[in-house]
Formats: structure tokens, C-alpha cells, sequence
């Protein structure tokens, strides 16, 4: 026999059997499988893209905040700029403390006893804001990356299980009919790691960006807090002297 007619066959059977050809003669089953999957991986690149620009536009706020902080402005002016905006960041940790640190000089005679402890809790509260609003929706990436795969699995299992019964009830074990249930089988293991691998990889990569955002929020905060501790220092003593004056 011509080899060239062994191969005419085979190549028309290799280009049915694509993506969209395998996806439609898979069991209803696995469609769902796949279909849920496609769906997660859209979510998640949604989330993916969302949370880039938000980390950009967190560190350029932060950014052009310290630029102004430690231009050596007033911190009275700077708190009135801010305050007529929404903040972010290093911007919303200030307006918070700046705000606690007029309620304590709203009346003429306050004490400063627990001035520093309310700004330093006010500070702390504020920063689990921050990383709240930044770590939101990263559970999402977690959870496909991690049962991504399995959901892919359970897919194929049931694929394969399909093909196996169809085998026993056609009583053909030849390649040409197992080869087209266990590859739309397959493709739903495909699918499952084509939507966890980038999640997993994105969830790293953001937790690092979180983490490090944090450790700059917090040293902002240890930094603004010693700021107003001397300001209380000050005012303490000048209180002092008047009294005793």
C-alpha cells in the first residue's frame, strides 16, 4: 500500500481533533469542569490586572506624599491640602494621626497624658486598613491556584471513566477509539493548570508587593509618631512653664 494513502487518514483524523472539537464531545460533566475553570482563570486575571494598578498607583502616591512630607512643609499646611481629598497610603496614616492630634487641642485645657498611645493606635488601625484594602480578593488567586489542578483532575477522572465505558460497550480497545476520550479528558487537566499556574504565581508576587508596602507604611508611622512625640514634648513643657509662670 502507497504510504501516502496510510497518511491521508490520519492527518484528517489529527486536524479534527482540536481544542474546540475536543471541548464539544466531552461528557456534559467535563464541560462544566472546564467551563468553571475558564471562568476562575477570567477572575482571576481580572483580579490580576486590577491589583497591578493598584499597587502602581499606591506606590506613586506614596512617592510624591514623602516628597512633599520631607520637603520640610508645615504639617499643619499639608494636613489642610490632604484633607480636602480621599488618601491613600502614607496620605491616609497622617490625615488619621493629624486628626487625633487636634481632637487632644480642642479644648484649652487638655491633658497629654495618653497623646501618644491614641496616636500610635490610630496609626496601627489605620495601616490594617491599608493592607486590608490591598490583600482584598487575593484569597481568590490562593484558592484556584490551589484547587485548580484538582478540579482539572476531577474533570479528567471522570473523562477517562466515560471513554473506558464507551470502550466496553463499542468492544473496540483500538487507539483510534480511546485516543479521542482521553484527550478531551485531558484537556480539562490542561485547563485547571492554565488557569492555577498564573494565580499562583500572581499571588506571590502581590503578597511580596503587600508585605512590602506594609513594612514602608510602618516606617512612616515610627517615623511620624517620634515627630509628634517631641511636638508633645514640647507642648507639655511650654504647658509646664505657663503654670508655673
Amino acid at each position: 500500500m502507497n504510504p501516502a494513502e496510510i497518511a491521508a487518514p490520519l492527518s484528517g483524523a489529527a486536524a479534527e481533533v482540536s481544542i474546540w472539537g475536543m471541548f464539544w464531545g466531552a461528557h456534559i460533566v467535563v464541560k462544566l469542569v472546564m467551563v468553571g475553570l475558564l471562568l476562575a482563570s477570567v477572575w482571576c486575571w481580572a483580579i490580576i490586572v486590577n491589583k497591578a494598578l493598584l499597587f502602581s498607583r499606591t506606590r506613586r502616591a506614596m512617592d510624591r506624599f514623602e516628597e512633599v512630607f520631607w520637603s520640610g512643609s508645615s504639617l499643619e499646611d499639608l494636613y489642610a491640602k490632604l484633607q480636602e481629598r480621599p488618601a491613600a497610603g502614607m496620605g491616609s496614616l497622617f490625615i488619621a494621626a493629624m486628626r487625633e492630634w487636634k481632637r487632644s487641642f480642642q479644648n484649652a485645657g487638655a491633658s497629654f497624658m495618653g497623646l501618644q498611645a491614641r496616636i500610635d493606635k490610630v496609626l496601627d488601625v489605620s495601616i490594617a486598613r491599608e493592607v486590608e484594602k490591598l490583600e482584598s480578593n487575593l484569597l481568590v488567586l490562593a484558592t484556584v491556584a490551589s484547587a485548580g489542578p484538582f478540579v482539572g483532575l476531577f474533570g479528567t477522572v471522570w473523562g477517562i471513566m466515560t471513554s473506558f465505558r464507551s470502550i466496553a460497550a463499542s468492544k473496540n480497545t483500538s487507539l483510534a477509539v480511546v485516543a479521542p476520550g482521553i484527550a478531551e479528558a485531558l484537556l480539562a487537566t490542561a485547563i485547571g493548570l492554565f488557569a492555577a499556574i498564573p494565580a499562583l504565581v500572581a499571588y506571590n508576587k502581590l503578597q511580596g508587593d503587600v508585605a512590602r508596602t506594609q513594612a514602608r507604611l510602618e516606617s512612616f508611622a515610627d517615623e511620624f509618631s517620634a515627630i509628634l512625640s517631641r511636638q508633645i514634648d514640647q507642648h507639655a513643657g511650654q504647658s509646664g512653664r505657663d503654670r508655673a509662670a
